[in-house]
């Protein structure tokens, strides 16, 4: 998906929700550069913020120019030394797109799980399952095309019916709230 259509609203075309569950499990043999972007934290904490969305504090938009200018002074350089140029290439593509990302309003707030009424986050259960489907709507609606989600563990050797009603009551809740709007 990400290499064929791309990204779209500088949103990344594919998110892993929240994390990637097989760290193994690459982009076969695409380059890097169409590999998911990881939230680096969970929706359904309650100080959920997305690792890297924003600039430090302490950052100005002066200073966070002059080090994306850095930045590419330094790209260019090893450009010309380095042989293996597709993973800094890879490298380009992930930092042009958190530069994006970061400089767009509405990126940053596609990503904002506070801006929906307490009554929708209730509807789809303050848990995880329901933060995590409520926030891939919200990227799906912003312009995200395509959303993995990790949610629980499903392969299941003993106490098949305990593990999978603690699993399936907050999913089934979520799910059923996420297909009907």
């Amino acid at each position: 998906v990400s290499h064929e259509l791309g990204n779209r609203n500088n949103l990344p075309a594919y998110v892993l929700v929240p994390n990637q569950f097989a760290p193994e499990n690459g982009t076969g043999y695409l380059s890097t550069k169409y590999g998911p972007f990881a939230l680096g934290s969970n929706p359904e904490d309650p100080g959920f913020i997305v690792k890297d969305l924003n600039t430090p504090k302490d950052v100005s938009n002066k200073q966070f120019d002059r080090r994306r200018a850095l930045l590419g002074a330094v790209d260019d350089f090893f450009k010309t030394r380095e042989s293996n140029v597709d993973n800094i290439k890879a490298m380009d593509s992930f930092y042009n797109q958190a530069y994006a990302m970061i400089s767009s309003k509405e990126a940053r707030e596609a990503f904002d799980i506070t801006k929906e009424p307490d009554s929708v986050r209730d509807a789809y259960g303050r848990n995880a399952a329901g933060q995590r489907l409520l926030l891939t709507r919200r990227l799906i609606e912003a312009g995200v095309r395509m959303i993995t989600v990790t949610y629980g563990g499903w392969d299941h050797h003993s106490n098949i019916k305990q593990a999978f009603e603690s699993n399936m009551v907050n999913f089934d809740k979520a799910y059923a709230y996420f297909i009907t709007r």
